[in-house]
């Protein structure tokens, strides 16, 4: 399997007054085809900054950052653009939708900014709101959705443009644990049915002991962890 995304010895920092906020120390992270990762860590832990960054929405301090072979340190902010748009897809824990548009068309809209005809973008929308189990939602808004709906709009939404790479910041955390499920699981079936690389940020212990891997990230350090030990973790910190 290839790899899909690298962040080498990582290091964020912020200021924070007259002293530095390191928030990020050191990671080392790589994420091959068709690996799901989970990632946990307590509230403030850096989790959404690992995110970012490895989304392309933030820069580290120092260490590298490598997406589809390419070191982004040295590439163009329209290299940049162009992986976000094109080799990166976004979930985050709020959908995000645009509440003015059908589910058909704010799955649509990605496709269309990147230059797709409307006809083909129609019929990948329609495909991924199928997938997503939505076809009879397709041209309600986002207003007229449950919140388990929405999400999974917002999941169509960030495959819109068939990224290498999914990034899911707790993309099932603002939902009761029935929804989150029924969430999760569509979401782990279209990942593992179109071979993404994906990195998943949970509180859920139980949902991320069923990814491929898992990792913990605690004072800046991110570690991977095993099932006993994230059993332990969530007795002890959540």
């Amino acid at each position: 399997m290839s790899s899909v995304l690298e962040l080498k010895n990582v290091i964020k920092t912020y200021k924070q007054g007259k002293q530095n906020l390191e928030v990020l120390s050191g990671v080392n992270l790589e994420i091959k085809s068709q690996e799901i990762i989970g990632l946990v860590g307590q509230s403030g832990s850096g989790k959404s900054t690992l995110l970012q960054i490895a989304g392309l929405l933030d820069k580290p301090t120092s260490g590298k950052v490598i997406v589809n072979g390419k070191n982004i340190e040295k590439q163009n902010d329209d290299v940049r653009t162009f992986l976000r748009r094109d080799y990166i897809g976004f979930v985050y824990q709020y959908h995000n939708l645009l509440g003015d548009f059908s589910a058909l068309e704010n799955v649509m809209l990605p496709m269309l900014i990147s230059g797709k005809n409307k006809s083909d973008a129609k019929d990948r929308a329609v495909m991924l709101l199928e997938k997503m189990h939505l076809s009879h939602r397709l041209n309600h808004r986002p207003a007229e959705l449950s919140g388990g709906e929405q999400q999974r709009v917002a999941i169509a939404r960030a495959l819109a443009n068939s990224p290498k790479l999914l990034l899911a910041d707790e993309p099932t955390g603002n939902l009761d644990p029935n929804t989150a499920e029924e969430v999760f699981v569509a979401l782990l079936d279209i990942i593992k049915e179109t071979g993404l690389a994906a990195l998943i940020a949970t509180h859920n212990m139980e949902l991320a002991t069923r990814m491929n891997k898992q990792f913990r990230l605690k004072a800046g350090v991110l570690q991977e962890v095993n099932e006993p030990i994230l059993s332990k973790i969530a007795k002890n910190f959540y």
